[in-house]
Protein backbone atom coordinates (compact mmCIF):
# COMPACT_ATOMS: atom_id res chain seq x y z
CA UNK A 1 0.00 0.00 0.00
CA UNK A 2 1.47 3.12 -0.68
CA UNK A 3 -0.51 5.24 1.97
CA UNK A 4 1.07 4.53 5.27
CA UNK A 5 -0.96 5.24 8.53
CA UNK A 6 0.73 6.73 11.19
CA UNK A 7 -1.89 6.50 13.80
CA UNK A 8 0.21 4.74 16.56
CA UNK A 9 3.04 7.22 16.51
CA UNK A 10 0.91 9.87 16.73
CA UNK A 11 -0.64 8.01 19.72
CA UNK A 12 2.67 7.37 21.55
CA UNK A 13 4.08 11.18 20.61
CA UNK A 14 0.60 11.85 22.68
CA UNK A 15 0.82 9.35 25.24
CA UNK A 16 -2.76 7.97 24.79
CA UNK A 17 -4.19 5.02 24.45
CA UNK A 18 -6.37 3.39 21.52
CA UNK A 19 -9.05 3.19 23.69
CA UNK A 20 -9.16 6.64 25.02
CA UNK A 21 -8.66 8.13 21.27
CA UNK A 22 -11.55 6.48 20.60
CA UNK A 23 -13.98 8.05 23.27
CA UNK A 24 -12.75 11.35 22.13
CA UNK A 25 -13.37 10.71 18.78
CA UNK A 26 -16.74 8.38 19.06
CA UNK A 27 -15.18 5.89 16.72
CA UNK A 28 -15.27 2.38 17.86
CA UNK A 29 -12.01 0.94 18.95
CA UNK A 30 -12.46 -1.84 15.95
CA UNK A 31 -12.83 0.68 13.60
CA UNK A 32 -9.34 2.92 14.73
CA UNK A 33 -7.67 -0.76 14.90
CA UNK A 34 -8.37 -1.23 11.20
CA UNK A 35 -7.07 2.46 10.36
CA UNK A 36 -4.03 1.98 12.39
CA UNK A 37 -3.23 -1.40 11.11
CA UNK A 38 -3.28 0.36 7.39
CA UNK A 39 -6.40 -2.61 6.08
CA UNK A 40 -8.45 0.49 5.98
CA UNK A 41 -9.72 1.31 2.23
CA UNK A 42 -10.79 4.83 2.86
CA UNK A 43 -11.34 7.44 5.57
CA UNK A 44 -13.84 10.30 5.96
CA UNK A 45 -12.65 13.28 5.89
CA UNK A 46 -14.93 14.01 8.86
CA UNK A 47 -13.02 11.24 10.74
CA UNK A 48 -9.69 12.62 10.65
CA UNK A 49 -10.66 15.75 11.08
CA UNK A 50 -11.66 14.43 14.40
CA UNK A 51 -8.44 12.13 14.69
CA UNK A 52 -6.31 15.38 13.80
CA UNK A 53 -8.35 17.40 17.12
CA UNK A 54 -8.35 14.55 19.53
CA UNK A 55 -4.25 14.16 18.46
CA UNK A 56 -3.33 18.01 18.31
CA UNK A 57 -1.77 16.85 14.55
CA UNK A 58 -1.79 17.87 11.03
CA UNK A 59 -3.33 15.29 8.27
CA UNK A 60 0.18 14.76 7.24
CA UNK A 61 1.21 14.00 10.48
CA UNK A 62 -0.88 10.30 10.28
CA UNK A 63 -0.92 10.00 6.83
CA UNK A 64 2.10 9.41 4.39
CA UNK A 65 2.63 8.62 0.95
CA UNK A 66 5.57 6.19 -0.42
CA UNK A 67 5.86 5.42 -3.65
CA UNK A 68 5.83 1.63 -5.18
CA UNK A 69 9.24 0.69 -6.10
Amino acid sequence: MAIIINLDVMLAKRKMSLTELSERVGITIANLSVLKTGKAKAIRLSTLEAICAALDCQPGDILEYRKNN
